[in-house]
């Protein structure tokens, strides 16, 4: 039995893309050949290597083998799985609604309303589906699907333990020593960059003046956005807004390490990994409760309400930076919400995924 998993899009550092190779890593530590295929457009030029071209899955698939989608947009890949002679399994990621990106970006607007066409045509194109939250199950069942149950995003949350720190974005981030509010997330309206970029300027006009607000994550496709964004900042007087692009893996330990908050404004999050990455740092996560969010938190970091005033999250944030006993208080919850997630038996859940 091979594990063929199919995804829409393959890019190193993208969340569903790094839970597909832990599932491939998974599996071949415990015996289960495990690949991955995706278009070739929509699959980084690094990665083409490692990575199999999902048209050739219809003349190699088995009937024995069990074909794993990660279900996230509409996509040649949904439709290559849909007819595939083997078992077959979703893992839903959730489509992010299309009202976003209507007046910013209408193609991915259409992109993403296809998408969730696709998700409703599928209702009976699988003999499992799992949903990476209860948030995410609970869309599938109101489409219609029958038996969802929830497999956990699988995300290596190890911290500084992970690997090195890039020197040059450390210092970078880190001199003049300044609190840095940080988001990792792509450029894109559901993540709220704006209500960020609110909540920073109340953050910088009121707590401290030297704060300086960094955003991780790639403009690609929504260069519009970003342009909107920059203005916005230019209109707020919000001074030291650090834009990265993205980054790889030593640059983002840097952003981790040197970040005093994290904070997340999104409406829309189907997991949302960086949360739980900030807590394995021990950085305060600060987090609108919205969607899954939530659940991913599971009573950890400071929730507060997507409709507060940005001044209100500006001093919630300031009030716990600065009482080191108040800090110290929400570290610890995350650091017991972190111990539960490393706590999970992986492998436990897959085999009961995969029937072996």
């Amino acid at each position: 039995m091979t594990l063929h998993q199919i995804v829409a899009g393959f890019r190193l550092g993208d969340a569903i893309s790094n839970e597909a190779v832990r599932i491939r890593d998974l599996c071949t530590a415990h015996g289960v050949r495990s690949d991955i295929s995706c278009q070739r457009a929509t699959t980084q030029p690094e990665a083409v290597a490692s990575v199999k071209d999902v048209e050739a899955l219809r003349g190699e698939v088995r009937p024995d083998d069990v074909a794993l989608l990660h279900l996230s947009i509409g996509s040649v890949s949904n439709r290559v799985f849909a007819g595939l002679p083997c078992r077959k399994v979703i893992l839903y990621h959730n489509v992010t609604p299309p009202r976003f990106f209507e007046r910013l970006n209408p193609s991915t607007a259409q992109v993403l309303a296809d998408g969730l066409k696709e998700v409703a045509a599928l209702r009976d194109a699988a003999d499992d589906v799992w949903a990476v939250s209860e948030f995410n199950a609970g869309e599938l069942r109101a489409m219609g699907y029958r038996s969802v149950r929830v497999l956990p995003l699988l995300l290596d949350v190890a911290g500084p333990a992970a690997g090195p720190v890039d020197p040059g974005m450390r210092r970078t981030l880190g001199d003049p020593p300044v609190t840095n509010l940080l988001f990792v997330g792509r450029l894109a309206p559901n993540k709220r960059h704006d209500r960020l970029l609110e909540i920073f300027s109340a953050y910088s006009r009121t707590i401290d003046s030297s704060a300086r607000m960094v955003f991780v994550g790639g403009s690609g496709g929504a260069e519009t956005y970003k342009a909107l964004l920059l203005g916005t900042a230019y209109a707020l007087v919000a001074k030291n807004v650090v834009f990265t692009e993205f980054v790889d893996d030593a640059k983002l330990r840097a952003c981790y390490a040197t970040a005093t908050a994290f904070v997340c404004a999104s409406e829309h999050e189907g997991f949302c990994a960086p949360l739980l990455e900030a807590m394995a740092w021990r950085v305060p996560v600060f987090a609108a409760a919205a969607c899954a969010i939530p659940e991913t938190m599971d009573g950890a970091g400071v929730l507060f309400s997507p409709d507060a005033p940005p001044e209100v999250v500006a001093e919630t944030i300031g009030r716990v930076l600065r009482d080191p006993g108040l800090k110290e208080k929400v570290l610890k919850r995350q650091d017991e919400r972190i111990a539960r997630f490393r706590a999970r038996d992986e492998w436990a859940e897959l085999r009961v995924l995969l029937g072996v």
